[in-house]
C-alpha cells in the first residue's frame, strides 16, 4: 500500500509538471506497466482530481481544472523559490496582494519541513531588498484580472481613464496585452475612437462593464512589445525628444538606464544610442547628465544649445563661489 501510495504521490507530480503525457512516457517514468498508470489515473479521479484522457496515437494523460486547487507537490529548491516570492515579491505594484501573500505564505511555511524553514527564514532575514525608484502605483488586482480576461477573449473594452494631468476620459478599446515594468502595469489596446494603438497605464483605468462586443484581434505593428510601451512610455509621451550617443557599451548602458527612462540601441562593444523623451529641453539636459557616462547629441541641435546654456551658468555659478581658491568656510587643510 505504501508504494502505490507514493507512486500515486509521483504520477500525480508529473501530471502537475508537464502539460500532457503519454502512457508509455507515464509508464516509463514511474516503472510500470501502462495498464497499472490507468488504474493508478482511475484512483486519482476517485480522490477528485480531474485527469483527462485522449485516444489515438497522439493522445495521452492531462490534469484538467477542477472546482477546487488540488495540493501542489513541490520539490525542495520549488518550495523554497515559492516561500521567498511570496516574500519579497509579491505586493511590488499589486494594491492588496500583500495580505493574500502572507495568508499564502502562512499555508506554506506550515507544512515545509524544518530543513526546509531554515533555508527560508536565512534568506529572508538576511536579504535586504533594494528599489530602484519610487514604490509602485498601487494596482487593483480585480482590474488586472479584467483586464487580462477581455484580453483572452478579445472583448471590448470600456473604462474610465486618467491622463497624466488628471484629466478624465472616456475610452473604448480592444485589449491586446498587458505589460509589466519594474514601476508599473500598462494595457496596449487599439483606441476605437482614435483608430490607433494606445498604451495606458492600468493604476489609471476604471473600467466601466458590460464589455463587448467580441472583435477580430488586430495585427500589432511591433514584434517587440515590450520594446513598444518602453518607447511609448520614456520618449512618445513626451513634449520633447531626443537622440544621444552614449559612450559605453551597452550593458552598462543598461544598469543607468531603465525602459522607462529610454530605449537603447547597441552601436559597437564601446558605445550605445539612446532614444529618450522629457517634459523640456531643460529637463532632458538634467536626465542627459545626470547618467553619469559620456555623451554626445545627436539630436535635436536645440539640446545642444539647451546643454550650453547649461554649462555658461555653471561657470558662471562656479566663478562667483570662487572655485579656483578653497571653499567657503575653510581656511586649510587642518581646518574642521
Amino acid at each position: 500500500m505504501m508504494e502505490t501510495s507514493a507512486r500515486l504521490l509521483r504520477l500525480l507530480s508529473l501530471l502537475q509538471a508537464h502539460r500532457e503525457w503519454s502512457g508509455a512516457a507515464l509508464a516509463s517514468r514511474l516503472g510500470v506497466t501502462p495498464r497499472t498508470v490507468r488504474r493508478d489515473v482511475d484512483r486519482l479521479r476517485e480522490l477528485g482530481y480531474p485527469v483527462n484522457a485522449s485516444s489515438g496515437t497522439g493522445g495521452g494523460y492531462q490534469l484538467g481544472a477542477g472546482a477546487e486547487l488540488p495540493p501542489l507537490l513541490l520539490d525542495d529548491d520549488e518550495a523554497v523559490a515559492v516561500a521567498v516570492g511570496l516574500r519579497t515579491v509579491a505586493g511590488q505594484g499589486i494594491e492588496g496582494i500583500g495580505e493574500t501573500s502572507v495568508r499564502a505564505l502562512a499555508k506554506l511555511e506550515q507544512v515545509l519541513p524544518h530543513r526546509l524553514r531554515r533555508r527560508v527564514g536565512a534568506l529572508n532575514a538576511f536579504t535586504v531588498p533594494m528599489l530602484r525608484g519610487p514604490r509602485p502605483s498601487a494596482v487593483d488586482p480585480a482590474v488586472l484580472t479584467e483586464l487580462a480576461t477581455a484580453c483572452r477573449d478579445f472583448e471590448r473594452l470600456r473604462f474610465d481613464y486618467r491622463s497624466h494631468e488628471g484629466a478624465p476620459t472616456r475610452r473604448t478599446a480592444e485589449p491586446h496585452r498587458l505589460v509589466c515594468t519594474e514601476h508599473r502595469w500598462y494595457l496596449v489596446a487599439w483606441d476605437v475612437d482614435r483608430d490607433d494603438w494606445r498604451t495606458f497605464r492600468v493604476d489609471r483605468i476604471t473600467p466601466r462593464p458590460p464589455h463587448g462586443p467580441r472583435f477580430v484581434p488586430r495585427e500589432f505593428p511591433s514584434g517587440d512589445l515590450a520594446a513598444y510601451v518602453s518607447k511609448g512610455v520614456s520618449t512618445r509621451a513626451y513634449a520633447s525628444h531626443a537622440v544621444v550617443r552614449l559612450h559605453v557599451p551597452l550593458e552598462r548602458a543598461a544598469e543607468r538606464v531603465s525602459p522607462s527612462a529610454g530605449t537603447l540601441e547597441a552601436e559597437g562593444p564601446d558605445s550605445c544610442v539612446l532614444r529618450t523623451g522629457a517634459a523640456s529641453l531643460d529637463a532632458m539636459v538634467v536626465h542627459v547628465m545626470l547618467m553619469g557616462v559620456p555623451f554626445e547629441v545627436l539630436e535635436p541641435v536645440e539640446l545642444i544649445e539647451a546643454i550650453t546654456t547649461a554649462r555658461d551658468r555653471l561657470t558662471d555659478a562656479l566663478d562667483r563661489s570662487g572655485s579656483a581658491g578653497s571653499p567657503p568656510g575653510r581656511t586649510g587643510s587642518g581646518a574642521v
